[in-house]
């Protein structure tokens, strides 16, 4: 069973916790993983939280599995033991593990529901990949599935589902149908969110325990903004 937390100290909301396993429900600006910028990474945080609970002595471990752009909401999934880690990113490569994402988006899409197929190009000196509808010299294949969830007062309420794992891949894919994501400049969204954040957010994930054979569906809650709230959940 899910174990519900909310940790005040450690300003993390915890939707699962067991042994092996701990899923944070990120908030818009943690980066998951450390880098260039040396701001503290959610994985920090969490080893920290971890180190206070259960009053363990000297180095925690903790295995990151994957990330999310720092300016994205949801779902973060981390591994307590190696022995876990491994058999995650089995789950992850092998896609045994079904993500869903939801997105506020300017503009109405072309369908109510599609399948986007892109080739993404990335950009190592502004960190944005370019959709094309062809192959081209060092793409790579991105499939992604959506449907209209909601009409808002001004925006649209998208699900989305991944087939694969790109570099800013909804963010792209989104905007190359002309439905940026509210608040992303870097892809077409005409001003910022006041927070920095964009209206991008991991809510769903279901897959089976690696190590209890169970399976394991978790929802994150939305943030707490008028644009969520708005949203029928």
């Amino acid at each position: 069973m899910a174990e519900k937390i909310f940790s005040n100290k450690n300003n993390l909301q915890i939707l699962f916790e067991d042994n092996h396993i701990i899923i944070v429900n990120k908030r818009a600006g943690d980066i998951v993983q450390g880098d260039k910028t040396g701001d503290k990474p959610l994985s920090e945080v969490v080893k920290s939280y971890i180190k206070d609970k259960y009053n363990k002595p000297g180095n925690v471990y903790l295995g990151v599995v994957h990330r999310l752009d720092r300016p994205t909401t949801g779902l973060v999934i981390f591994a307590k033991t190696s022995k876990v880690l491994p058999r995650l990113n089995a789950l992850f490569v092998s896609k045994d593990i079904a993500k869903t994402y939801w997105a506020i988006v300017k503009n109405e899409p072309p369908k109510i529901a599609d399948s986007l197929i892109h080739w993404l190009k990335k950009n190592q000196k502004n960190n944005k990949s370019s959709a094309f509808i062809k192959e081209v010299k060092d793409s790579k294949k991105a499939i992604l599935h959506y449907k209209l969830v909601q009409k808002l007062d001004n925006y649209f309420l998208l699900e989305v589902n991944l087939e694969t794992g790109r570099h800013h891949q909804i963010r792209s894919q989104l905007s190359s149908i002309g439905c940026p994501i509210k608040g992303d400049l870097k892809y077409g969204f005409d001003r910022s969110n006041p927070d920095g954040s964009i209206h991008l957010h991991a809510r769903h994930i279901t897959f089976t325990h690696p190590v209890k054979n169970e399976t394991i569906s978790i929802t994150a809650p939305l943030p707490d903004d008028a644009i969520w709230n708005a949203c029928n959940t």
